[in-house]
């Protein structure tokens, strides 16, 4: 029920039919406030005219009453018996011709006045003992006009006088007659023109007597009580306007006032017939109206819940289903139109909108949150079977290279390119290539284990060792792969894309083409947790130890040189092999601390009696890390002061790929090294990319030719021309030689034969400690 009124009090269609039957009421109301002040004033102004009227009458009816009392005081006078009795003096006569006289014509007073207006006789009726000394004061107004009348008040009655002479021929007195104003007179008057008469008698000081009235009972007590209030008697039977009709009287202090009162509900009371009749017709109308407006919002708003139901429809997506109503030529129908338009066009901003969302658009590949997305749902889709999945994250070498020197247009077709030669080794329905940003892709293998993720990876590597041959520009790829596999390496798909991206990382700083994720390379897992803050024990508690591995003069006098190696000996785990935590210690950078702990070992040796006649020059290897640290050359600076060693007994040594991740800072770091001293030289020669670009520039003196070509020089022709050649273009440029990876005698005398200057590896001497290398050294003497 409530949810039904919010939707009734939320409705279109009854908030236009009340609003429009509100104005409706508003005008009908207005217009009967209008029609009722126009009923009251022109009633008011009616009985305003009708009260005119009805003084002047009153008035006449006083005259009338008046004119008769006159005559029958000029008959009483023009009576011969009377007149005589008057010359002759017979009181007697007199009395007996008044009373007979006045009682004929019913006047309360008839009385004879002398010539002098002295009183000589008077007959009273009416109650009335004595002649009131009141009348003096009517009869000097009356005898300067005898055709008038005068009213005067005697006991609280209003009389009305007449007088006139008596003449017998010259006047010999005059007769006075009085007759009273009473209900009579009131009642001649109601009837004859539909008024009520009251006459009020008295003084405002003593109070106002109501003898006479037309009133009933009720609304005379109310006029005693209150009153006339602004020329209105306000009673039970309705509104009463009074007019206060003012009477001349004679004496002091008595007024005579008559109110002739008319009735306002008698003037109105045909209006309001009509005005019942105009409610009707309005209720009718309002009515009318009520259905008409309902009718028309209703069609109005028939299609605006269509549009309604439209927009419920696109806010779930769907956007295929066209709306109704577009026929229509009316306004309603060109919102429709407008509104269909809106749906197609917002169809198909979605569907663009998903195509980005989902998609790589310079490669038209899917892109990682696609590529998530169909991992969720591979897994999801097996349940409880344990059918393997594997996940393949390639990252390219040298892009960046790349995009610096062909710029980024040419590295936007290298991409597309490669995502061209991924799909073309992906061809299985179902399994996935993406783009995941950048540089690097992504491949989805959903029925396959370790070993086919291998197989896969093998082959995209073989597909890569073909060039890509744009706009005129041949150009090498290869790539660090990562894989991951379900349910083996990971249990969920954000877990599986993160490992998979850790093997790639792995692939790349080892330069092994692809690895499978383990445990070592992830530093969030179980393996690695403590390993760092373990790592710092080990440099406080002095767990770390120097081993030396020998390198060997092959031209020349013979000179000692090593290499300047890291082991840990860890309280509990022993010896700990070097690939376990120095991979760790890159990715953390903690490598920087390790780096400068081997410096500071080696710079003590060199400090100590027993190594300064042994002309002894130490490499030792420098980290990405390191080499892109600010204050490197300040620290290793430092640490030559403190121990007073030379910066030419050291040899730096940095691969190829720490110079490549930021060529301008390393190339500025390397010069100030190479000022203070330092012999630099370039490590695992053969297995970067670009180094030759910048090995003109950089204030090199040694290469460090790879020991994975050097060991495999006496097996394969290829292996031995990379090191012939390096050799040469070493010593063409000015720079000395190094090879490392020395197993055999056969190796060792080839080196000799190609004139390599130094060599290094098993056949030599393994990485020994301090002691046990200066023992070696003194046998070599020896």
């Amino acid at each position: 029920m409530s949810q039904r009124w919010v939707w009734l009090r939320r409705s279109l269609i009854l908030r236009l039919v009340g609003i429009s039957l509100l104005l409706l009421l508003i005008v009908q109301a207005a217009g009967f406030a209008v029609v009722r002040a126009s009923i009251d004033r022109n009633a008011r102004a009616q009985i305003e005219r009708a009260l005119d009227l009805d003084e002047k009458v009153w008035r006449r009816l006083l005259d009338q009453n008046a004119e008769r009392l006159r005559q029958g005081s000029a008959l009483l006078a023009a009576d011969y018996g009377f007149r005589s009795a008057v010359n002759s003096g017979d009181e007697e006569t007199i009395q007996s011709v008044l009373e007979n006289h006045g009682s004929r014509i019913g006047a309360a007073v008839t009385a004879l006045l002398d010539t002098g207006f002295a009183l000589r006789s008077v007959s009273l009726s009416d109650g009335m003992e004595a002649l009131p000394a009141a009348l003096g004061e009517v009869v000097q107004p009356l005898a300067a006009d005898p055709s008038g009348s005068e009213i005067a008040v005697i006991g609280g009655v209003a009389y009305q006088f007449v007088m006139v002479p008596l003449r017998a021929p010259v006047v010999v007195g005059w007769v006075l007659m009085g007759f009273p104003i009473n209900q009579m007179l009131a009642d001649e008057m109601r009837q004859l023109m539909s008024v009520d008469v009251v006459l009020r008698v008295g003084s405002d000081a003593s109070g106002m007597g109501l003898p006479v009235s037309t009133l009933p009972a009720q609304s005379l007590a109310l006029l005693r009580e209150q009153g006339v209030v602004g020329g209105a008697l306000v009673t039970p039977d309705g509104t009463l306007l009074a007019r206060d009709v003012r009477m001349a009287s004679a004496g002091k202090g008595a007024e005579v006032r008559t109110l002739l009162l008319r009735s306002v509900d008698e003037v109105v009371a045909p209006y309001q017939e009509l005005q019942v009749l105009l409610a009707i017709i309005t209720a009718a109308g309002l009515a009318l109206f009520a259905v008409g407006t309902g009718l028309v919002a209703q069609r109005m708003t028939t299609p605006l819940r269509s549009l309604l139901t439209a927009t419920q429809r696109l806010s779930r997506g769907e956007y295929d289903v066209p709306l109704a109503h577009t026929a229509r030529t009316d306004e309603i129908g060109n919102l429709a139109r407008s509104f269909d338009h809106m749906r197609v066009a917002i169809g198909a901003q979605q569907g663009e909108i998903l195509r980005l969302a989902y998609w790589d658009r310079l490669t038209d590949l899917p892109n990682r949150e696609r590529f998530r997305e169909a991992v969720v749902q591979a897994i999801a889709a097996r349940g409880t079977a344990v059918q393997p999945l594997a996940v393949l994250t390639l990252d390219l070498d040298r892009f960046k290279h790349v995009n610096d020197v062909l710029g980024y247009a040419y590295g936007d077709l290298l991409l597309q390119a490669v995502a061209a030669r991924l799909r073309q080794q992906v061809p299985a329905d179902g399994d996935m290539v993406a783009r995941l940003g950048g540089n690097e892709f992504a491949v989805l293998l959903h029925a396959a284990d370790a070993v086919a993720a291998q197989e896969m990876a093998r082959r995209i590597i073989r597909s890569f060792e073909e060039p890509l041959a744009l706009e005129d520009q041949l150009v090498d790829l290869s790539a660090g792969i990562g894989i991951a596999c379900w349910p083996g390496d990971a249990a969920d798909a954000d877990a599986l894309l993160s490992r998979s991206e850790i093997a790639m990382y792995a692939a790349k700083r080892k330069l092994s083409g692809a690895l499978q994720y383990d445990a070592s390379f992830d530093l969030a897992s179980t393996q690695t947790l403590s390993l760092l803050s373990e790592l710092r024990r080990a440099v406080e508690q002095d767990e770390l130890r120097l081993y030396l591995q020998p390198k060997v003069s092959l031209q020349g006098p013979q000179q000692l040189g090593a290499e300047a190696l890291v082991r840990w000996q860890h309280p509990q785990r022993g010896l700990v092999p070097p690939m376990q935590f120095i991979p760790f210690a890159e990715q953390t950078g903690f490598v920087r601390q390790l780096t400068l702990w081997i410096f500071e070992a080696v710079a003590r040796l060199l400090a100590e009696p027993r190594a300064q006649g042994l002309a002894l020059r130490v490499s030792v290897n420098l980290s990405t890390r390191d080499l892109l640290d600010p204050e490197l050359s300040n620290r290793l600076g430092a640490i030559l002061a403190r121990h007073g060693v030379a910066a030419s007994a050291f040899c730096l040594e940095i691969t190829e790929s720490a110079i490549m991740d930021d060529p301008q800072r390393a190339e500025a770091m390397l010069n100030r090294l190479s000022e203070q001293g330092f012999k630099l030289s370039i490590d695992d020669f053969g297995t970067g990319y670009s180094s030759l670009a910048y090995l003109k520039r950089l204030p090199v003196d040694e290469l460090k030719i790879d020991k994975s070509f050097v060991m495999g020089m006496t097996k394969a022709e290829d292996d031995a021309m990379i090191v012939r050649s390096t050799i040469d273009l070493a010593h063409n440029l000015g720079l000395t030689v190094v090879a490392e990876g020395v197993e055999t005698a056969d190796i060792l005398a080839l080196l000799r034969t190609l004139r390599c200057d130094e060599a290094q590896g098993y056949h030599i001497a393994r990485p020994l400690p301090v002691e046990d290398f200066m023992a070696w050294h003194a046998g070599q003497q020896a």
